[in-house]
C-alpha cells in the first residue's frame, strides 16, 4: 500500500505538540471516520486477507479510526486517537531485500487445497493493525511492544511500517521479515520523513537491551542480524537501513524522491539540493530518516507536504515547460483515500489534547480540517459515507473537487488554493474559540457541538468549490461552440 509518513517531535513543532500523520493511498476506496466505542469493539477478531483469527483482551477504549466504506477486503482502519490521548498511524508499505526474505519468510495465507490438507492462517498486516493495537494502549511505548507482541505471535505478510504518539513521545516501529521488528524513539526536535522505504538509518542496540529508553527490538534481532550476515555497513554506527532495506533502480523513481522533497522542504538553506555539486538529489540513497528542521514545523506544513507534487522543481507534473516532468512517483496523488494528521497537544486538558486533521479524497486538491477526537460520535457528512458517490458526504465532495481541479490545473488552481485556504483558516478559528470555551470551564460535551460547526463548515465551502471549480472546467470543455453560445 504506497503511502507517505511525517512524525513530529514536541520539540521540533511550533507548539509542542506531537505530530504523526500520513497519506492513506489505498487506491481509490471511499473512507468514513467514525468513533468506536468499547462495547463496539470485537472481543474475537478474524481477518479477511489472512484468515487468522485473533483473541482481543476485554477492557478496550474508545478510539476514532478511518475504515474502508466496503469490507471486502477487510477493515483498513488508517489512523486514529484512543481516549488516553494515544495516536497511531497504520501502516506505511517499506521495503525488505531477499537476505531479510530468506531468513524470515513472510507467514502468507494457504487455503485448503484438497482432501487431506488443512487451511493455514496468514499472519497481521496493515487491514488490522490500528484495531488490534489502538483501543488496548495507554502510551506510545505500550503501542510498540503490543506491536511487537503480536508480530512475534502471528507474524505479518508484509512489510510495514508504523507510528505511535502521546504528549510525551513519538514512537516509529518497522517490521523486519516475517516475525522481527525494530522501533525508535524520534528525538522531541527532530522531523521523520517516510516514502514506502524502509527508512530507520541509525540504531542502539546497547540501548535495546539495556535501558530501553530510545530503541526497541525483538528479543533475538541482533543475533538474527549477524547469524545471516544482513549488516552491510561499515563497522560503528549501526544502519538499519543496510540491513533489512533495499536499494534498487525502482527506489529513485518511486521512493527516495519523496524523501528528497519533504528533506528540502525543511532544510531548504542546510543543504544544497539541485544543480550541479547538490549534497543530496532525488536518486540520492542516504537522505536522513530523521532531521532537525530549520524552522518549527506546523500542522500546515505537514499538511502541504503531504498534498504536494514537486512545486518548485522540474518534476512537477503540471509543468509543461520541463522536459522532466511527471519523472518521479509524488506525495500528493489521486489515490490518496485520506490524509490523516493526528495532534496531541499536552499543555491541554485531556478533553481537548487529541486533534485530528483530515483531508479525504485525493490529497493534492483537497481541503483539511480539524475536529475534536474526544468525542462519542462525528457528524454523517465523515461517517456515514456511501459505496457510490454522492455529495452529502465530504469523501466524494473532495474526489470531486480534486478531479475537476486536475482537468483544468491552470485555470482551477486558484479557485481551489481559496477553496483550501478557506477551510484550513476557519478550522483554526473554531478549534482556538471551542479551546476557549473548555479552558474556562465548560462541560466536554460542547465537543460534539464543535464538530458539527466545523462540518457545516466543510459542507458549505465544499459546495462553493465544487459550484465554481464544476463551472470552470464546464466552460473548457472541448464541445464548446463559440457561435451564439453562451
Amino acid at each position: 500500500m504506497p503511502c507517505t509518513t511525517i512524525l513530529v517531535g514536541k520539540k521540533a513543532s511550533n507548539d509542542g505538540s506531537t505530530i504523526i500523520s500520513r497519506n492513506d493511498d489505498g487506491g481509490f476506496e471511499a473512507k468514513r471516520i467514525i468513533v468506536v466505542q468499547p462495547e463496539k469493539q470485537p472481543r474475537k477478531y478474524k481477518t479477511v486477507i489472512s484468515h487468522l483469527t485473533v483473541e482481543l483482551p476485554d477492557d478496550p477504549v474508545r478510539y476514532t479510526y478511518c475504515p474502508n466504506v466496503s469490507k471486502a477486503s477487510g477493515v483498513w482502519p488508517t489512523c486514529g486517537i484512543n481516549a488516553y490521548n494515544v495516536s497511531m498511524t497504520a501502516t506505511e508499505t517499506i521495503t525488505s531485500n531477499p537476505r531479510v526474505m530468506g531468513a524470515d519468510p513472510y507467514v502468507r495465507y494457504q487455503p485448503k487445497e484438497g482432501r487431506g490438507t488443512k487451511e493455514v492462517p496468514g499472519g497481521i498486516g496493515e487491514e488490522d493493525l490500528v484495531l488490534l493495537v489502538l483501543p488496548y494502549i495507554k502510551t506510545a511505548r505500550e503501542g510498540v511492544l503490543r506491536v511487537g507482541m503480536l508480530l512475534e505471535q502471528y507474524g505479518t505478510y508484509e512489510p510495514n511500517g508504523m507510528a505511535f504518539a502521546d504528549e510525551n513521545e513519538v514512537w516509529w516501529l518497522e517490521t523486519i521479515g516475517g516475525h522481527h521488528w525494530i522501533a525508535k524513539r524520534v528525538p522531541d526536535d527532530r522531523v521523520v520523513i517516510m516514502p514506502n522505504q524502509f527508512g530507520m538509518d541509525e540504531f542502539d542496540f546497547d540501548d535495546a537491551y539495556g535501558a530501553k529508553k530510545e530503541n526497541l527490538c525483538s528479543a533475538d534481532l541482533k543475533d538474527f542480524t549477524e547469524k545471516n550476515h544482513l549488516y552491510t555497513g561499515k563497522e560503528g554506527v549501526f544502519n538499519p537501513r543496510l540491513a533489512y532495506g533495499s536499494r534498487s533502480d525502482s527506489d529513485h523513481i518511486y521512493n527516495t524522491p519523496r524523501a528528497w522533497f519533504m528533506a528540502r522542504y525543511f532544510l531548504e538553506r542546510t543543504y544544497k539540493w539541485d544543480g550541479e555539486n547538490a549534497d543530496f538529489t532525488p536518486e540520492s540513497n542516504d537522505i536522513p530518516w530523521s532531521l532537525v528542521p530549520e524552522k518549527k514545523v506546523t500542522i500546515e506544513d505537514v499538511r502541504y507536504l503531504l498534498g504536494s507534487y514537486y512545486q518548485g522543481t522540474p518534476y512537477n507534473p503540471y509543468d509543461n515547460t520541463s522536459a522532466l516532468k511527471g519523472k518521479y512517483r509524488t506525495i500528493g496523488v489521486p489515490n490518496s483515500d485520506v490524509c490523516g494528521i493526528m495532534q496531541i497537544r499536552g499543555y491541554l486538558p485531556d478533553a481537548i489534547k487529541g486533534v485530528q486533521w483530515f483531508s479525504m479524497g485525493g490529497s493534492g486538491f483537497t481541503a483539511c480540517f480539524p475536529f475534536y477526537a474526544n468525542v462519542d460520535e462525528l457528524p454523517k457528512y465523515l461517517s456515514a459515507t456511501t459505496e457510490t458517490v454522492s455529495t452529502d458526504y465530504m469523501y466524494w465532495q473532495s474526489r470531486l473537487i480534486a478531479a475537476l481541479t486536475d482537468a483544468q490545473y491552470n485555470s482551477a488552481i486558484l479557485f481551489d488554493e481559496r477553496y483550501q485556504n478557506a477551510v484550513m483558516n476557519q478550522g483554526r478559528q473554531l478549534i482556538l474559540e471551542y479551546d476557549e470555551k473548555i479552558l474556562a470551564g465548560e462541560d466536554a460535551g460542547i465537543l460534539k457541538e464543535a464538530n458539527q460547526k466545523i462540518t457545516d463548515m466543510v459542507k458549505k465551502e465544499s459546495d462553493k468549490a465544487l459550484d465554481i471549480i464544476l463551472k470552470n472546467a464546464s466552460q473548457k470543455m472541448k464541445i464548446k461552440y463559440h457561435r451564439g453560445d453562451n
